[in-house]
């Protein structure tokens, strides 16, 4: 790859692959994100983004972290997307692909020890402390804030609208989201789908991906 590729892969968000990724599965994993999410010829368009098909690119993209690279850039279509939805993009797909996201010129490991790790459920109305006191079988200490064996859950108002709960909005009349952190990441997805259930809402990863089973944070 020349220079000027190099150069074009670096304006953007992007995704670093280990191996050229399948197309069909690169789009189920973003969809993850936008449920309207859809393929445009080669490419696939997200929530005011373009995903570029993915081209191998040189070593050195990644800082030759990896042996070969397939790279998939994030580029707006319009307005710069909301709230990093582009980079959150680059790395929720980095890590599901047990790859690398680039961003202005930095490479970062998505499943680097250093990452935040954990899960938030989104849900239409805020749940009362007495409901989620229920559900978590724990005390609240304050007002939206909870720990319980192994775990720590805090209910936030959402400022934004992420792709993946576009399904709540048509009911939603409070969004908010309760995020929940622990050392076992297992444990912590089981408590998200649980309070997803209860609540109705959709439980997602640190990069708004909804996840279906609890390993989708491993």
């Amino acid at each position: 790859m020349g220079w000027m590729a190099k150069r074009r892969l670096r304006t953007g968000p992007t995704a670093a692959f280990p191996a050229k990724p399948d197309p069909a599965e690169v789009l189920r994993v973003v969809q993850l994100a936008d449920p309207d999410a859809r393929s445009d010829g080669g490419d696939i368009l997200a929530a005011d983004v373009r995903l570029h098909a993915a081209v191998e690119a040189e070593t050195d993209l990644v800082g030759g972290e990896l042996e070969e690279v397939w790279a998939v850039r994030v580029a707006a279509e319009g307005p710069l997307p909301f709230d990093y939805f582009d980079r959150y993009l680059a790395e929720g797909i980095a890590f599901r692909f047990n790859g690398l996201a680039v961003c202005r010129g930095e490479v970062s490991d998505p499943r680097g020890e250093d990452v935040p790790r954990g899960a938030a459920v989104i849900v239409p109305v805020r749940p009362a402390d007495e409901e989620l006191k229920e559900i978590l079988d724990t005390d609240p200490q304050d007002h939206g804030t909870f720990e319980g064996d192994g775990f720590k859950a805090v209910v936030v108002p959402l400022k934004t609208r992420p792709p993946a709960v576009r399904d709540l909005l048509p009911f939603a009349t409070e969004l908010t989201a309760v995020e929940l952190r622990g050392e076992d990441l297992e444990m912590v997805g089981e408590l998200a789908l649980r309070l997803a259930e209860a609540l109705q809402g959709i439980a997602v990863d640190r990069w708004c991906f909804r996840i279906d089973e609890p390993g989708d944070l491993l």
